[in-house]
């Protein structure tokens, strides 16, 4: 039996396989492409938090002290408002965190070193120090091995 022949006789069977190949590759496509979209879409709102969390700096410059590498913490005591923007800072990376390890969020280059940067700082380290035993455990190891 020829090809021609063939054809002839099983177009229906062949032009539904050639469709249902064709609707999943086309399938494929569109997820990937949503996936694109998804992870773009959550780095724009991640990026916005993060620019709200640090527009605080500049509309309450008190808070300024929280960068301030030389501080004494136990000459002066962390501030009820230090504390809230440091709380707010952690929260914000533990979002980061779990959507970078679950793949909806593009990986950020220089994330550990940021990390490392700002809880380097006396009143970063003193809240995360009380903030620790109250996280997640992938979170608190991913933060500690940053650390070193």
């Amino acid at each position: 039996m020829g090809a021609t022949q063939w054809i002839g006789e099983n177009w229906i069977e062949l032009l539904q396989t050639i469709g249902i190949v064709g609707g999943s590759l086309l399938a494929a496509y569109t997820t990937r492409k949503d996936e694109q979209a998804r992870k773009i879409s959550n780095s724009i709102a991640i990026s916005e938090q993060y620019r709200q969390i640090w527009k605080d700096i500049y509309d309450h410059p008190q808070l300024a002290r929280v960068l301030e590498k030389d501080t004494d913490v136990v000459a002066e005591p962390v501030s009820v408002g230090e504390e809230m923007f440091v709380t707010t800072i952690v929260a914000h990376l533990s979002t980061v965190f779990r959507a970078m390890k679950h793949g909806e969020f593009v990986e950020l280059e220089g994330l550990q070193k940021d990390v490392r940067d700002f809880f380097a700082l006396p009143i970063p380290k003193a809240v995360w120090a009380k903030l620790k035993p109250l996280q997640d455990a992938n979170f608190t190891k991913f933060i500690e091995t940053t650390l070193g």
